[in-house]
């Protein structure tokens, strides 16, 4: 292992220790993935280098907050109340697909455990939910979810799903269905209620990801795509889908290339049917064909 991955290790294990909580021996082992003796290794060198490492009753370490040095690394790794308003206050001002926005987050759920972030990022209304979808896919629970809404279906219903992964900022969440056998996506602004299940995951073998594009759509096949797009188009393209712009490259006299992929064409379409004379599709012809459809369709 290289130097940058170790300082990094032990930046984590600091940071677990760090919490107001505690976290065991087993529970660091695999969060860092290191053994449980490597564990007690790292907590004796930090030991060593005057630390102070509390055991409670229950066998969940913390740092000693009382102790000079470490209090200092505890108040390094710690939001003070007005930071961590101010932080939400920013983060909440972004759009959800920016990238900015994306990046941040990135950074900080791989420095910070995942209910450490969302109390921070994630918009009240919405933090208990995500908390809980995070607890039961770190413990690969199988989860109820009440009064579902539904947008292609157009109903309400209970589910029970094994969830799997957040999308980008925690807007949706993949869950694999075992009534349907399949993986689908679900957006956590539509759960109203979540219980977490005593069951363990069933079928993880048969959990599988899928794509999302920019333009928001999820299946589990990419296609390629690419338009020309006037100075207008291109820049509501990026206004509407902000993760669009790492896709574009510029062409002479205010023109730019989109090149990219989609999962179906229903997004794409949508854009490219409201701006039909800022627009050329160079490729795929199914999305031509797909448009043409459409045009026909439409009742005047």
């Amino acid at each position: 292992m290289n130097e940058q991955a170790k300082i990094k290790r032990i930046i984590k294990f600091l940071l677990l220790l760090s919490s107001d909580f505690g976290q065991n021996v087993d529970e660091i082992a695999e969060k860092i993935k290191i053994s449980p003796r490597t564990v007690y290794r790292y907590i004796d060198s930090f030991r060593n280098a005057g630390l102070i490492i509390e055991k409670n009753n229950n066998g969940f370490l913390k740092l000693e907050k009382n102790n000079s040095e470490t209090k200092c690394i505890h108040d390094l790794f710690q939001f003070s109340e007005e930071e961590s308003y101010l932080l939400q206050k920013s983060i909440h001002s972004l759009n959800d697909d920016n990238l900015i926005k994306t990046n941040l987050i990135s950074k900080l759920y791989s420095l910070y455990n995942s209910e450490r972030v969302i109390d921070t990022i994630i918009k009240k209304e919405n933090s208990e939910i995500i908390s809980k979808l995070s607890k039961a896919i770190l413990a690969k629970k199988q989860i109820r979810v009440l009064n579902y809404q539904s947008a292609n279906s157009n109903t309400t219903t209970n589910r029970v799903l094994e969830p799997i992964k957040f999308t980008t900022n925690f807007v949706s969440v993949w869950c694999f269905e075992p009534q349907t056998k399949n993986t689908k996506l679900f957006k956590t602004a539509r759960i109203n209620n979540i219980e977490v299940l005593s069951q363990d995951w069933q079928f993880e073998t048969q959990h599988k990801i899928g794509f999302i594009d920019c333009f928001r759509i999820s299946s589990e096949e990419k296609i390629p795509v690419k338009l020309e797009l006037s100075l207008r188009a291109k820049n509501l393209l990026i206004e509407e889908y902000p993760l669009a712009e790492k896709d574009i490259a510029e062409l002479p006299n205010n023109f730019f290339i989109f090149d990219s992929f989609v999962c179906n064409f229903m997004g794409i379409g949508r854009f490219v049917m409201g701006l039909a004379d800022e627009i050329k599709i160079i490729e795929p012809t199914e999305l031509k064909n797909h448009l043409s459809e459409k045009i026909n369709k439409i009742k005047f």
